[in-house]
């Protein structure tokens, strides 16, 4: 029987496109349909590992992606809303979560795949309404996934009868270890497991590939789905970093110890094929179940073993900017507001390191133009926003106590200073948007402007940090030195904004460096002028 090469291929192709699309679509229809909580989700029910496993498979079942999942809890991990051990719990109900899509494609409804999408679009296009779009959106992807395993299924079926494709076959029958490599390495390229698992269905399906040879490569494709966790974690914190080869080392481990039991697991999944009367696709849908439950049973007593090899992997102090607030212990409202105003003051303390660090990495990126100082600033940022509802809302309900006269102005000045802080956060999240279009639309600064923004950068942080330590110590000669300084900074930008008008109308810089500087110079202004707020909150004025 003669195979037309291209057919085949782009059947193949086409198919695996549209199957992908499907996913994403599929994915996103349902995160939108559930509302963007997958984060909140992931933050309370991570209080043990227990739950953790069970936020992991509900928000993967949700974003349809287990790879998704892990990038969320690595990021998490990277912004201290989540530790190490209750990332691992996590990850693993990542891994039973993103069997649901091997279950889905087991139900045979193939040939309803067309109108399916049709229902989609129809809801995609003729309604306004963004929930309705959301679930037209989840349809249209749950019809496109099925529309590209026809596809591949039709493209994969003269497969059976091509000579090397069954020496391939019997070969990875004989060496279950080839069959792993080979799901591995095609997971890596497509980056998505359930892809492979999708096209793995169909293989089998068609007759092509023997069950002893399928059920190696659904090992594989677990190892191959770790590499996008790997790829988030690159320039990300240490602890995110240890989350990511969590996932690595959980899948290696579960594959090793599943490919010494193949020949007991492959008769045990044999068997619930014939008593359950199982179809191809969804006997390969309970071998891909079963592996993650099983392994994620085995090894869930040993999330502190895991927890302290990967410490061991990936050594180093951790660097983690912590959104939560260490302070705001509830108890001390009902016990003190003096003792409760105290605590509210020490996060606020926390606060406005936190935005002298911002600064300083802002700063770095301004010079050296390197991603991971944007990163780090912007992370400090979403901390400040964070911290700043939290202490507000401590703040609030302190109030609804009785407050001494005292209490009341510590209170108010409490309050305008967490305003004051997170604003420092937004006029250097202003400065990061500037460096990134100077850096997009290749601005080019002088050195003397490049010099001019680093003197001024250097007094604007030093007055920050001045200003904290005035709060934290509720001393009058450095609050007096902050709005002598704030004078500095003031004087400053005015001379530099003359002299760069005169570099302008010299023709040495261009109009866009022009806004570019302007805008910079006048933010860091701006945040002098918080600095000076915060310091006139200690000298009572």
């Amino acid at each position: 029987m003669d195979i037309d090469i291209q057919t085949l291929i782009f059947e193949f192709i086409g198919g695996l496109g549209i199957f992908l699309l499907g996913i994403k679509y599929m994915g996103d229809g349902l995160q939108k349909s559930a509302g963007d909580r997958l984060r909140d989700i992931l933050d309370k029910f991570t209080s043990n590992p227990f739950l953790g496993v069970l936020a992991g498979i509900i928000v993967t079942i949700l974003i349809q992606s287990s790879s998704g999942t892990t990038v969320l809890t690595v990021g998490l991990v990277n912004a201290g809303f989540m530790t190490l051990r209750q990332a691992i719990g996590v990850i693993m109900g990542a891994n039973i979560g993103t069997t649901v899509t091997a279950f889905i494609i087991g139900i045979d409804i193939g040939e309803y795949a067309l109108p399916i999408i049709a229902v989609g679009c129809f809801l995609i296009f003729f309604f306004k309404n963004q929930k309705v779009t959301a679930v037209g959106q989840t349809i249209f992807g749950f019809g496109a996934l099925f529309f590209g395993l026809e596809l591949m299924s039709s493209g994969m079926s003269p497969l059976r009868s091509l000579e090397s494709f069954h020496d391939l076959t019997v070969s990875m029958s004989d060496n279950p270890i080839l069959g792993v490599v080979i799901g591995t390495v095609f997971t890596l390229i497509v980056q998505s497991s359930s892809a492979t698992i999708g096209i793995l269905q169909g293989l089998f399906s068609e007759g092509a590939i023997e069950l002893k040879a399928a059920i190696p490569v659904l090992f594989g494709d677990n190892i191959g789905t770790t590499i996008t966790a790997i790829l988030a974690s690159l320039g990300a914190s240490v602890a995110a970093k240890r989350a990511a080869y969590t996932h690595v080392i959980f899948n290696l481990v579960g594959a090793t110890l599943f490919l010494v039991l193949l020949g007991i697991f492959t008769q045990f999944i044999s068997l619930l094929q014939t008593q359950l009367g199982l179809n191809p696709e969804m006997t390969l849908a309970f071998a891909h179940g079963s592996f993650n439950i099983t392994n994620t049973i085995i090894q869930f007593p040993f999330i502190g073993a895991l927890a302290w090899m990967v410490t061991k992997i990936v050594p180093g102090e951790d660097t983690i900017v912590e959104y939560k607030p260490k302070h705001l212990d509830p108890i001390f409202i009902q016990q003190s507001s003096t003792l409760a105003l105290d605590q509210a003051k020490s996060e606020i303390i926390r606060m406005g390191e936190y935005a002298s660090n911002g600064l300083e990495e802002t700063n770095q990126y301004l010079n050296t133009q390197h991603q991971k100082h944007s990163e780090m600033a912007m992370q400090i940022e979403g901390a400040l926003n964070n911290l700043d509802r939290k202490i507000t809302d401590y703040l609030i309900d302190i109030s609804a106590g009785s407050l001494s006269e005292l209490e009341s102005a510590k209170h108010t000045a409490l309050m305008d200073t967490v305003r004051d802080i997170e604003r420092i956060g937004d006029h250097f999240e202003n400065i990061i948007e500037l460096i990134d279009y100077k850096i997009s639309n290749k601005v080019h600064l002088t050195e003397q402007a490049q010099q001019d923004l680093n003197d001024m950068f250097e007094l604007t942080i030093l007055t920050v940090k001045q200003a904290v330590k005035a709060l934290e110590a509720t001393d009058r000669e450095e609050a007096l030195a902050v709005v002598q300084k704030e004078d500095q900074i003031d004087k400053m930008e005015r001379t530099y904004r003359k002299k760069h008008i005169i570099r302008m109308n010299e023709g040495l810089c261009s109009g866009s460096a022009g806004i570019v500087f302007v805008d910079i110079i006048s933010n860091l202004e701006r945040i002098g002028d918080h600095a000076v707020n915060i310091a006139e909150e200690v000298l009572g004025e």
